[in-house]
């Protein structure tokens, strides 16, 4: 996948996906970011007070980290990766070599309806942007 000139009509769809799939469902803060943590799109539920900057950048780290871990064990890579606590999760899942989804939610939706939310916005995001992965 080729984010690289992305226009600005895909990034309104991208925003009305990642609203109509995730923030919808309640979901406080919604990011797209590269694997260097540079943010692509971010959408939130209005109240969220999230530093998506300093998180983006973070996040990048955290989940290249766990690449370097995976490859350890033996595993080409975790392509999905969560972290719950007590009033908010984070949930991290790869688009395609290039871009992470992010999420970030509370206690009041479960992770297998939140993934299964993620699984819909990536298909949408991929086939938008030309994968068909």
């Amino acid at each position: 996948m080729n984010y690289g000139v992305v226009s600005q009509e895909q990034l309104e769809k991208i925003d009305e996906i990642l609203s109509e799939q995730l923030i919808k469902i309640g979901v406080d803060c919604v990011i797209i970011i590269d694997m260097a943590g540079n943010i692509i799109t971010a959408k939130d539920n209005g109240a969220s007070k999230y530093d998506v900057y300093s998180f983006a950048a973070l996040a990048a780290g955290n989940f290249a980290t766990v690449d370097a871990m995976a490859k350890l064990v033996g595993e080409q890579e975790f392509s999905l990766l969560f972290h719950k606590g007590t009033d908010c999760n984070i949930h991290f899942s790869k688009i395609d070599e290039e871009l992470l989804l992010i999420t970030m939610f509370g206690k009041h939706i479960s992770l297998g309806f939140l993934r299964l939310n993620v699984v819909k916005a990536l298909e949408q995001i991929r086939k938008l942007w030309g994968s068909g992965k």
